[in-house]
């Protein structure tokens, strides 16, 4: 659940910089533009996200850097390509038919339809990638951007590349450095500040308030609802609660999340007080495009945490450090977490928060969610 990064605190005055830039670089891939990732030791990579990839784009990527483009994609993926297990969270893949469009497309999204055999001809071999290197970087930005997990990258090698910060001026690039990529959740998490409050009466819960948390650089916002008036010196009953645009506000059938946000409203109104996050990691952290994609999988039979994996993402890629520095911004050192998942429990505590009880929250099952719940509580651990 918690990042394996090691990440090493930055000054203050270079957050709002670091925070910055790699919003630009999120913007610029998810318009389907280039940026330019500074890696260590002078590396430097044009990078590019799988999802926009086109055969002019591709073109001109290799000539603008001067280097050979290829694919980086999660090992979780490449090991869906039966391209064999890596240590590491990313490698970077070789075409011996060469790399195209559409290959690359293929490659990255499970749902292209490509089979057994055709994979096989394309002479594909992996490669470990960096830890820290511009390749990881990429991927983790594709990440940021919700966007497929796979970034075309192409080393930095034009000689008029010396001054990089003048030559992606020049070439009208945004630049973002590697390691500001890796701590961009954990710097994110850090600068919550809340901008907005008001009384919000709910149908379940009439003494109700709610809290809007942003990040300095305007980035996604988290909510508090507080119900009654929580006592800081008691362990406070909590619910962390990741938004789902399909069951809160649609009512899908397909999850328990809906169930689970009312239940938790009514329960924290009935035990007179408490706190629930509603934080945005929509789809355990992948996104709502993304776990539409992943639902697409699980009717071709796949469950959802295969599917997930499939798509090239972890299980579940939500941290929970945002919520660890709301709780403490709204004087919450303990509480009482309402949860079905260990792993929650132990990811809050990892970030400081004293969990005192798990609070069982489970709802019944219906026929098409069955599945999903059967499968988070016999792959995930979840206790039902």
């Amino acid at each position: 659940m918690p990042h394996r990064f090691e990440l090493i605190p930055m000054p203050v005055s270079r957050e709002p910089v670091s925070l910055l830039a790699v919003d630009r670089a999120v913007s610029e891939m998810r318009r389907g533009r280039a940026v330019t990732v500074r890696g260590a030791a002078g590396n430097a990579a044009m990078v590019l996200a799988a999802e926009a990839v086109t055969a002019d784009a591709l073109a001109d990527l290799a000539e603008r850097s001067g280097g050979e483009p290829r694919l980086a994609i999660t090992s979780r993926r490449a090991a869906v390509l039966d391209l064999g297990e890596s240590a590491e969270k990313v490698v970077t893949v070789t075409v011996g038919a060469g790399l195209s469009a559409r290959v690359v497309g293929d490659l990255a999204d499970p749902l292209s339809g490509l089979d057994g055999p055709a994979l096989r001809r394309l002479g594909l071999a992996a490669t470990d990638a960096a830890t820290y290197g511009c390749d990881s970087a990429a991927v983790g930005l594709t990440k940021l951007a919700r966007l497929l997990p796979a970034a075309i990258t192409a080393e930095v090698a034009d000689p008029d590349a010396e001054d990089l910060a003048a030559w992606t001026t020049r070439n009208d690039l945004a630049l973002v450095d590697a390691g500001d990529i890796f701590q961009y959740e954990h710097t994110a998490a850090r600068t919550l500040r809340a901008v907005s409050e008001a009384r919000v009466p709910l149908a379940d819960a009439r003494d109700t308030r709610i809290v809007a948390f942003r990040p300095i650089d305007g980035g996604l916002e988290h909510l508090a609802i507080l119900i009654g008036e929580p006592d800081a010196g008691e362990p406070v009953l909590t619910r962390l609660h990741s938004e789902c645009f399909t069951g809160d506000l649609l009512g899908s059938l397909r999850c328990d999340c809906g169930d689970q946000l009312r239940g938790a409203i009514a329960e924290i109104n009935a035990a007179g007080s408490g706190v629930l996050l509603y934080l945005a990691q929509e789809g355990r952290g992948i996104g709502l495009v993304n776990k539409l994609r992943a639902y697409e999988l699980q009717d071709q039979g796949f469950d959802t945490m295969d599917a997930n994996e499939q798509l090239g993402f972890d299980a579940d890629e939500r941290v929970f450090l945002p919520a660890a520095h709301m709780l403490r911004h709204l004087g919450f050192e303990r509480v009482r977490l309402m949860t079905n998942n260990p792993q929650k429990v132990a990811a809050l505590a990892h970030c400081g928060i004293a969990v005192e009880e798990r609070v069982p929250h489970a709802f019944p099952t219906n026929r098409h969610n069955e599945v999903y719940l059967r499968t988070k509580a016999a792959r995930g651990g979840h206790l039902f």
